[in-house]
């Protein structure tokens, strides 16, 4: 169908790898930097939140965020951003994708900068600002995902656009990292200038004033790399297949990926002619034919990420309080304020280091190799293996001398969710739907991974509780173990495993030829010739 489709488009299937494809990846990567750093560092700072604002007087445990602001505080970031994919996912295929990107990139950076301040000192009025800003923080991160995802995927050429895609997701694991390392550097300088003694020597030296600078900084410093790139993106032309196939504008799509690839390209009428009589054809969202060519890819596109982001974000929300539980990480009562927020974040930056990062890049290197199938067929089996490995012998695990073979299988778990299924349930929704609804399908997608994400924030902090009531965090129910909990990711893995069915293989085709959108062009242009062939009566 080459000759048939419109020769921008063409250009772009059939471009060798160029430097704009690599400032795309930049560009587009750094906001998912932005994205996993604010997204994630929460975790890091929620003990130390807990001890400045909840410690009571002559209490023998530190202070812990009672379980309603705890949900909220991890939680609330995850409905922004479900609200966010949702909108700016529409949007994005209304206005285009380059009017809206830069929307979502300003509102990530005040609302980064924003979360580490707050209205007034006592714990009521830091929490309630800190939860609306990072709503507002998440509704930003929405839209980066589903139009960072279209852009990357209307930018490549056909061969290498999985890996140019997935390595734009892959950015999240230098966020993830990153927001580890400042962590570890801020506790460490502001430890080593205010020494202060563990919660059982003196509970009120242990916590000193000047920690409650080190979360807003930490919280703060997300607006950095998204500002540093603001100007970058606005430098972006609009993707041609937008220009093209939804505004309609064939020579304004030319005249762009002519100065982008650096060779001019000058469109054939007729093709051009007959894209703007099929924009009159077109069936739209939800309707009986979207159902028909598209209605059960989205629902696989939609559950596969569902089900993945309660696995991985109940693991990754809450790995201070997995390990915590299996003895890694010393009782909180052992250490001063600062020591505990280090100690957390050296645990949490050495999972990053060696399962988290490398698994995505895994991805990049194999995507276009072995397929989007497969890689996510194989990471949710072996999360699930994994998982099973972790909550079967977990008494083994937990007791002294073996929490290193439990974190190495838990770095396991991470490695395969990003060489596998946390990759791929983000490039297969920006390849398999049409230009007009690209966008959207990727905003309904990561909107249910979303939700996925939310279960996990709100759901396992309970669930991990211990079974006996007395051994159960203050104002928390008793739960049904980190063990049985195990069980239940790994449960939900295997649901993963199945749902992968649904989505279809992309490897090695252009965006028309998964979407259909060749298909509607040939037939349209085939009619286009037979009536001008007819001779009148």
């Amino acid at each position: 169908m080459a000759q048939d489709q419109l020769k921008v488009l063409n250009a772009l299937d059939v471009a060798k790898t160029q430097w704009y494809h690599f400032t795309a990846i930049l560009v587009a990567g750094m906001g998912f930097f932005t994205d996993a750093y604010d997204l994630f560092t929460i975790s890091l700072v929620t003990k130390l939140l807990g001890r400045i604002y909840y410690t009571e007087p002559g209490s023998l445990k530190p202070g812990n965020l009672p379980p309603n602001v705890s949900s909220a505080v991890n939680g609330v970031a995850f409905c922004g951003t479900l609200t966010g994919q949702l909108f700016f996912g529409w949007l994005g295929d209304k206005l285009g994708r380059k009017k809206v990107y830069g929307m979502t990139l300003m509102m990530m950076v005040l609302c980064s900068f924003a979360s580490g301040l707050s209205f007034g000192h006592d714990a009521k009025s830091v929490m309630t600002t800190l939860c609306f800003f990072r709503f507002w923080l998440g509704f930003g991160i929405g839209g980066d995902y589903p139009l960072s995802a279209t852009i990357m995927s209307e930018y490549s050429n056909k061969k290498t656009r999985g890996a140019f895609i997935a390595a734009v997701f892959a950015m999240q694991g230098f966020g993830n990292l990153t927001g580890g390392i400042v962590a570890l550097i801020l506790s460490t300088a502001f430890k080593t200038a205010y020494p202060a003694p563990a919660f059982q020597d003196n509970a009120t030296a242990s916590l000193v004033p000047q920690a409650d600078y080190v979360w807003r900084i930490i919280l703060m410093f997300g607006a950095v790399p998204a500002l540093l790139t603001y100007y970058w993106r606005m430098k972006m032309p609009e993707t041609a297949r937008y220009t093209a196939l939804v505004a309609k504008n064939t020579a304004q799509a030319a005249s762009d990926m002519s100065k982008v690839l650096q060779v001019e390209i000058k469109e054939d009428q007729e093709n051009a002619q007959v894209q703007e009589r099929m924009s009159k054809k077109q069936f739209g969202l939800f309707s009986k034919e979207f159902m028909k060519r598209h209605g059960l890819h989205l629902f696989g596109t939609a559950t596969c990420w569902f089900l993945l982001d309660i696995a991985f974000y109940s693991n990754n929300l809450f790995q201070k309080d997995i390990f915590s539980a299996v003895g890694w990480i010393p009782k909180a009562e052992t250490m001063s304020a600062l020591q505990e927020l280090y100690m957390v974040a050296r645990a949490q930056t050495l999972v990053s280091l060696c399962g988290t990062v490398p698994g995505y890049w895994f991805t990049v290197a194999f995507i276009d190799i072995i397929g989007r199938f497969i890689i996510q067929l194989m990471g949710f089996f072996l999360m699930t293996a994994f998982m099973f490995g972790l909550a079967i012998p977990y008494n083994h695990w937990t007791t002294p001398g073996n929490h290193v073979g439990f974190v190495v299988m838990y770095a396991f778990t991470f490695f395969f969710a990003n060489f596998g299924p946390n990759s791929t349930t983000f490039v297969v929704p920006a390849e398999i739907f049409p230009a007009r609804f690209r966008s959207t399908c990727h905003g309904i997608s990561s909107a249910a991974g979303k939700a996925g994400a939310i279960i996990g924030a709100f759901g396992f902090l309970y669930l991990a509780q211990p079974t006996d009531p007395s051994k159960a965090d203050a104002g928390y129910p008793a739960g049904i173990g980190v063990k049985n909990s195990l069980m239940i990711l790994a449960g939900i893995c295997g649901l993963g495993f199945l749902c992968t069915f649904l989505v279809p293989e992309a490897n090695g085709k252009s965006l028309e030829e998964m979407s259909g959108e060749n298909e509607d062009e040939t037939e349209e242009i085939q009619s286009s010739r037979i009536e001008n062939r007819r001779i009148p009566i």
